[in-house]
């Protein structure tokens, strides 16, 4: 335990695990702006189970990422256990943590019994805590939300009971399963866990901002911060952070050209990984010319983007349009 709250202590800011989008390209971008530690897109036991490439795929590491957590799902402690302990062989020493998604509250997810579904079986819960304890070296972590139904938040004592089955760190997002990404987050929930455990906790929703922080971890008491969706095209988050945890003042918001320079970056980070056709790179586009001059009107070229050139010339006309509104 002592060990996870020193590893908190030097790796207060996280990127969160997210299904497609926290690939190798954004991850390099989002530490090389202040995130202590970033977390692959989250791998299914079962997809690992059946030595699936496009799932294994998901565990490659970007040049000089040292150090990483790996998030699983799944719901079945025999194959939970034995997958964790192939994650820990080929990740190696580069691996921090095998964090265990009882969070995602995501349909498709849920309806097979994986993720925040297993805040209803919390004896299921703990009994895959255990099992994956049991089967490697490096520290379990368990990531879940306030609760499955609206309205009853079993956060706290779903925290006990992972803590009981052996989970070194809990990671909480203040939202409901059934409430998706809908409404606000608690950050409430996240102090009341803090209150029930003895193990570091971090804490996860509505960190929109670099304030955001600061403010959740002086609200809740919090040993790390979790950031997901606010820094999607908005990897300078981390930098505005680091810095409001300092107590500095924030760094000046990124110009036009800065967040087109950014969206080139990875697109070319992207192409390196993947070749020419880098069409999850639309997305990413999208949230990083949010709000710029003619990005509406762009968004429908984006969509017809497949490699690096195609971006370059949207980005292109997009810096032009700037550049007449200045």
């Amino acid at each position: 335990m002592g060990r996870m709250y020193d590893f908190f202590a030097s790796h207060q800011l996280l990127l969160a695990p997210m299904a497609g989008v926290s690939d190798m390209a954004f991850r390099t971008l989002c530490r090389e702006q202040g995130a202590d530690l970033t977390y692959t897109e989250m791998v299914s036991a079962k997809g690992l189970s059946y030595a699936n490439e496009k799932t294994r795929h998901l565990l490659d590491l970007a040049q000089g990422e040292d150090v990483v957590a790996v998030q699983l799902f799944g719901h079945e402690p025999g194959v939970m256990a034995s997958q964790a302990a192939w994650i820990e062989q080929a990740v190696g020493d580069s691996l921090a943590y095998l964090d265990i998604n009882m969070g995602c509250p995501a349909r498709k997810i849920v309806t097979k019994g994986d993720g925040s579904a297993l805040m209803r079986d919390p004896d299921l819960a703990a009994r895959i805590v255990s099992a994956v304890r049991a089967a490697v070296d490096h520290p379990v972590t368990v990531k879940f939300r306030r609760g499955w139904a609206q309205g009853q938040e079993t956060a706290p004592e779903f925290a006990r009971r992972m803590e009981a089955a052996g989970a070194c760190a809990v990671a909480v997002h203040g939202r409901f399963a059934e409430q998706l990404y809908r409404g606000s987050s608690d950050w409430g929930t996240v102090a009341r866990v803090k209150q029930a455990v003895s193990i570091p906790v971090i804490g996860n929703g509505d960190v929109k901002c670099g304030a955001d922080a600061a403010a959740i971890k002086q609200q809740t008491g919090c040993d790390a911060v979790m950031i997901a969706r606010a820094a999607e095209g908005n990897p300078w988050i981390f930098a505005q952070a680091k810095a409001a945890l300092a107590g500095e003042h924030p760094p000046v918001a990124p110009t036009v050209e800065q967040r087109i320079a950014m969206a080139r970056r990875h697109a070319r980070l992207l192409a390196q990984r993947e070749g020419r056709n880098i069409v999850r790179m639309r997305k990413h586009a999208m949230w990083y010319m949010a709000g710029l001059p003619g990005a509406a009107a762009a968004r429908g070229k984006i969509n017809a983007c497949v490699g690096v050139e195609d971006f370059d010339a949207v980005f292109d006309e997009l810096l032009e349009i700037a550049g007449a509104h200045a």
